[in-house]
């Protein structure tokens, strides 16, 4: 079974299905690139998902280890280059505003957070700037 299936909606617009939940989102071009900027661009999706895989790794940790993370969350900041035109960089900052963690837990939250398989599949020369508010 695929993983996901796309159909390309015109106006530089598609629509991804997630297959096993049948959820489904948009994305649009982004405006310095003919598009609308009405929805996550694809670059924009990769930034996210790095974000994401994060702080699920982190959450399994959590879980794990019995700390709450309520309250944590991010924010993403992408770099675009040009010629070719790629993402450059990725900047992460977490902010978990009252970690109920030790000092040997919040650190293993980060390093759990590093491992994640979203970071070690992009690109090598994709700056990856991470940051930790806890």
């Amino acid at each position: 079974m695929p993983t996901a299936t796309g159909k390309y909606l015109g106006g530089l617009r598609t629509e991804v299905k997630h297959e096993s939940s049948g959820q489904t989102f948009i994305t649009d071009a982004p405006t310095d690139n003919n598009g609308k900027g009405e929805a996550f661009s694809p670059t924009d999706t990769v930034c996210a998902a790095l974000s994401s895989c994060m702080m699920t790794l982190m959450g399994i940790y959590a879980e794990r280890e019995g700390i709450d993370l309520g309250g944590l969350h991010s924010v993403v900041v992408k770099h675009m280059e040009s010629n070719p035109r790629r993402i450059g960089k990725i900047e992460i900052d977490f902010f978990w505003p009252d970690p109920q963690a030790t000092d040997h837990q919040k650190e293993m939250l980060k390093r759990t957070a590093l491992s994640c398989p979203v970071a070690k599949s992009l690109h090598p020369e994709i700056e990856q700037v991470i940051r930790f508010s806890f």
